[in-house]
């Protein structure tokens, strides 16, 4: 029985590195979005509470990480925390707070390894020192390596953001360094967190909820929207496969009569 589980395994893995090869040979999406979703129902199916779900989920992002790094994705924005997670219990807002820590003090010598790139969008100032600490830390740190960018979004909030950008807009026309016609979408998109980024091609969202929830809602206008009912616990290499096969079967026409164009 169990040689033949093994034989199962060595061919699961031979065909997932097939298919990865196939998909390496097409478009592959440079930036990668995801709304990590369904920690807290995975730890209510196991009647575990809902922190051992988000421990599992940190598994998770490191695998997920991994794999998008392998097949070649540029950036990966994690939607961690967001400003209105500020409204669940405090246990569970602590036990967030010291994921980050916990994630990029365990995996940063593999993060330096493997030449991944942390940076965060988000309030960073808003969080508690230690959480900030360790963030800033992983940044430093990682800030010349170039592999995969892996873009956590912390106490992050679209809406938040994009009131800022107008803001800074705003502040320079008032000031006269900025004409009124010069405020255009190249101009908002230049205040955002993510200027230096491309926009998403791709996002997923795990745990079969099927909204933005206050995510990227600028830069999301023309990716490609993938939802999934499987837990971000349950998440795997698979998931994130066949969601860039999917992706690669799209006709993304970005308004125009021919696909594939590049916007």
């Amino acid at each position: 029985m169990l040689k033949k589980l093994m034989r199962k395994k060595t061919a699961d893995i031979q065909l997932l590195d097939e298919r990865m090869e196939a998909v390496k040979n097409r478009q592959i999406p440079n930036h990668v979005a995801i709304i990590m979703d369904g920690n807290g129902r995975w730890a209510k199916q196991r009647k575990m509470p809902r922190i051992a779900g988000h421990h599992e989920g940190m598994k998770t992002v490191r695998q997920i990480t991994n794999f998008a790094n392998a097949m070649g994705v540029k950036a990966l924005t994690l939607y961690a925390f967001s400003t209105e997670n500020w409204k669940r219990p405090r246990i569970e807002i602590d036990f967030l707070m010291n994921l980050p820590g916990e994630f990029l003090n365990t995996y940063l010598p593999e993060l330096m390894e493997k030449g991944i790139k942390v940076e965060m969008i988000g309030d960073m100032d808003a969080l508690p020192s230690h959480t900030k600490n360790a963030i800033m830390k992983a940044i430093e740190q990682t800030k010349d390596n170039k592999g995969l960018v892996l873009n956590f979004a912390m106490n992050y909030g679209s809406r938040v953001e994009l009131v800022h950008a107008m803001k800074e807009l705003a502040e320079e026309v008032a000031a006269g360094t900025l004409k009124v016609d010069e405020v255009n979408e190249s101009s908002i998109g230049s205040k955002l967190m993510t200027a230096h980024l491309p926009d998403p091609d791709l996002l997923i969202r795990t745990s079969g909820e099927v909204r933005l929830s206050n995510f990227m809602l600028w830069q999301l206008a023309y990716a490609e929207f993938i939802f999934t009912d499987v837990l971000w616990p349950d998440y795997d290499e698979d998931c994130f496969l066949q969601a860039i096969e999917v992706f690669q079967k799209r006709d993304r026409r970005f308004g125009s009569l021919e696909g594939d164009q590049k916007r």
